[in-house]
């Protein structure tokens, strides 16, 4: 019985390991917890269609952005409000959420 239960959690993290977020899925993401502030330009978050306000942004590496995301930054909490959200759904969503400025 333990071998049972022991390949059922290993096929259960490799599952989940290897979810894959669709654009969609992270559309949402985006919808639900940092488009709020970034479309209206809320407690200082660059809005979506302000490119000078990217530009310095843009500069850093996605990971950096994206360790910004997770830690945090002046009225954005950790997340960005996504608390069940990934460090790697996180740096999905960052990608997506910069993309208009590629």
């Amino acid at each position: 019985m333990k071998k049972v239960l022991s390949s059922v959690g290993v096929i259960s993290l490799c599952l989940s390991a290897s979810i894959a977020w669709s654009q969609d899925d992270l559309q949402g993401i985006l919808d639900r917890h940092c488009l709020a502030c970034h479309n209206a330009g809320l407690a200082g978050a660059p809005k979506m269609d302000d490119v000078a306000a990217w530009a310095p942004r843009l500069e850093k590496d996605l990971d950096a952005l994206t360790q910004t995301v997770i830690s945090g930054k002046g009225a954005m909490p950790p997340k960005g409000t996504c608390f069940s959200c990934s460090d790697s759904t996180l740096k999905a969503a960052v990608e997506l959420m910069i993309q208009p400025f590629k």
